[in-house]
Order: structure tokens, then sequence, then C-alpha cells
């Protein structure tokens, strides 16, 4: 049986005309005909600022930041989307990380000896998905970067936070791909989401 959800989707391409972009739509489009209440956000399109300003290490007064910290609180799973360059996720992306997976609302310190602490996850979210593309092959990325995209989001983030069931699958090579690649990758995309959120 279906149980409704609230899903979170959250976008980092500046590319309108982007696979990543035909990604995202693919997940809303699948998690909403699933009957999932679905919160999207394109960062780019938002004009979403990633640099953490020193008052918020401690104060929340952006209005912006704040509603992302309540939907972030609030979802069910997740869904995030976005390319690797340089093995690295896009600044947008990290910077999202930085200011919307916040210590109260993302995670909580717990001591566990005098002057350690250790994070506990907050997150009612126990599932996600992660959207890659690249134009680092498969095997090379496993071979050359040890999937450290994968480990970035799997173990140092989403498992941190509390989210313990994520699926990530990497696209890729992108700049020689065809139509037909790119179709069927969006389709397996749809069943990746499908099989996740039902």
């Amino acid at each position: 049986m279906l149980i409704f959800m609230n899903i979170l989707v959250i976008l980092g391409h500046p590319n309108l005309c982007s696979f990543n972009h035909a990604i995202a739509k693919t997940a809303v489009d699948n998690l909403t005909e699933m009957g999932h209440s679905v919160i999207f956000h394109d960062l780019y399109a938002e004009k979403f600022d990633p640099t953490l300003p020193l008052s918020e290490l401690q104060t929340l007064t952006d209005p912006q930041i704040r509603l992302h910290t309540e939907e972030l609180a609030n979802t069910d799973g997740l869904v995030i989307i976005h390319p690797i360059w340089w093995g690295l996720p896009p600044a947008v992306i990290a910077g999202w990380v930085d200011r919307v997976f916040r210590v109260g609302v993302a995670y909580r310190f717990q001591e566990v000896a005098p002057g350690v602490g250790v994070p506990v996850g907050l997150l009612k979210a126990k599932k996600a998905v992660v959207f890659n593309t690249s134009n680092t092959p498969q095997d090379q990325e496993e071979l050359r970067c040890k999937d450290a995209m994968g480990n970035l989001w799997k173990v140092c983030m989403l498992d941190t936070v509390g989210v313990k069931e994520t699926e990530r699958k990497l696209f890729s090579p992108m700049m020689v791909s065809t139509q037909q690649q790119r179709e069927g990758w969006l389709k397996e995309a749809a069943e990746i989401v499908k099989k996740q959120f039902s």
C-alpha cells in the first residue's frame, strides 16, 4: 500500500536545457503521479546564495533559509540532482547543505565523553535518491575516485542527519551520450524514484 509522503526535490544546475533538469522533471512528474506532495527547488533559478555568513552560524534570520530548513525538517524523503564538476558538487549544492543542514534542524551533538561529541541525525526523512551526471565513466569514477561522491552523500552527509537509505545513480558520460541513451536513463530515473518512494 502506498503511503503518501512529502518529498523535497533539490536541483543544482544552471542550464535549463540540461539533462539534470530533465531528471528533475522526471522525478517531480512521477512523484506527483504517485500522489506524493512535492516541494521543488531549482537553486540556480531561485538565485540561492551558497555563502554562509558568519552571523548565520549563531542566528538564523534569512527568510529563504528559514523556509528551506522548515521544509527539510518536515520532509519524508529527498531527491537531490546535480552534476559532478572536478569531483565535487556545484557550489550552490554545497552551500545549500552548509546553510540548511543546521544544528538543531538536521542534527544535534550528543556528548559521549567529557569534551567529545558525536552528531545525531534529526531528520524524519529516512530515504533519499541522489542523481548525478558526469563525463567520467562509472568504472573510472570508482577506480580513480573510490566513489567519493557516493560516500560524500551517503556517509558524510545524509547518514549523519538521519537518512539511512540513500540510492545514488550516476549517468555518464554525458558529453558523448546519445538521445536514445538519455531516454533510457530517464526511464531508469523514473523507476528508481518509484521504487524508493512506493
